[in-house]
């Protein structure tokens, strides 16, 4: 075991590559001298991680986007996201993300938590920020086609857990996180928050 408690990686090699991901293999030897090769998926080149908005158009309402998902082969219902590029910071990828995807930039960016999608297997992180005091503006984005803005209800996030194209876990839990620090700010209110 190594002096942090944790198990020791002994070796590492990587299995396969492609232009986003790599998979890698990890000598562990944990504490009771047990020994097991894990394998896992990283990010190519994508150490920062990604962000994932919840923008708040005024204290009522949340923007999803509609995109294609290849993973499941089908369109899906989401919060807007992205890759934090290289320089930037989460702020900052946050604010281009929501400005190529929704077409608004936001003048408060909070950041809420950090989620990891399947520790066992991933490195991938996502650092989930809440936008307000949106303004409209627009960039290009790398988007393969225009994707469409919704506007719901954050207070019913049953009504979108009902919707077939809602089911994208990290979404889903940065909706709740956000709808309970609202429910705070409401016992709480902060007149310069909106």
């Amino acid at each position: 075991m190594s002096p942090s408690g944790k198990p020791e990686i002994g070796r590492r090699r990587s299995i396969a590559r492609s232009r986003l991901f790599a998979v890698e293999a990890l000598e562990i030897e944990f504490s009771n001298g047990e020994q097991r090769t894990f394998e896992r998926l990283t990010s190519n080149g994508q150490g920062a991680g990604a962000v994932m908005i919840v923008a708040m158009p005024d204290p009522d309402h949340v923007l999803l986007i509609q995109e294609y998902a290849a993973g499941i082969e089908e369109y899906a219902l989401t919060l807007p996201k992205g890759v934090i590029d290289p320089g930037e910071d989460i702020v900052t990828a946050a604010n281009r993300e929501l400005r190529e995807e929704c077409g608004y930039g936001a003048r408060v960016i909070e950041p809420l938590i950090e989620l990891t999608l399947a520790p066992n297997y991933m490195t991938h992180r996502i650092h989930v920020v809440m936008a307000t005091q949106l303004y409209e503006e627009r960039l290009p984005g790398d988007e393969p086609e225009p994707l469409t803005v919704e506007r719901h209800a954050i207070e019913d996030i049953d009504a979108l857990l009902s919707r077939g194209d809602f089911h994208e876990g990290r979404a889903i839990a940065a909706l709740f996180i956000a709808r309970e620090r609202l429910r705070e700010r409401q016992a709480s209110p902060d007149p310069m928050f909106w």
